[in-house]
């Protein structure tokens, strides 16, 4: 599990270190790809490897099924870190997420998320981001 919220900076190559907290839980191979609202998601192989299971079940006839299993394929790349505990974000991905110097990690159940700190302030400083509102409509999903 992933929890807790870093800032970190790339460097000039791309690299961003990834917190030692959650190096352990990462693993030595993990997946990085493009995430949604701008940032990237990092997952473990099992992780991965649940997720690839879930979207070769969906219906290759279905428009919207094939658009979201190219959007995660597409910007999907096998990762390692290096001695120092950095990660090479390849530019595909900066650009997708904004990253260009200061980044936020942050933990989610199964995964890490890479955020540009600019779209991360800007995300959760939303006027329009109710968390009570977001309660109510999880607690219909039993959470």
């Amino acid at each position: 599990m992933f929890l807790g919220e870093f800032h970190h900076n790339l460097d000039t190559k791309g690299r961003l270190i990834i917190p030692s907290k959650f190096r352990e839980s990462l693993g030595d191979d993990f997946v990085m790809t493009k995430g949604l609202d701008s940032c990237l998601f990092v997952f473990p192989k099992s992780e991965w490897k649940d997720l690839e299971i879930k979207l070769k079940e969906l219906p290759l006839a279905m428009k919207d099924a094939r658009a979201f299993t190219r959007f995660f394929y597409s910007g999907a790349t096998e990762s390692t870190l290096d001695k120092q505990g950095r990660v090479l974000i390849p530019t595909n991905l900066r650009e997708h997420s904004g990253l260009e110097k200061e980044a936020v990690i942050i933990g989610a159940p199964n995964r890490i998320e890479i955020w540009s700190a600019k779209i991360w302030n800007e995300y959760i400083g939303d006027d329009n981001l109710s968390y009570e509102q977001i309660a109510e409509h999880m607690a219909e999903l039993g959470i």
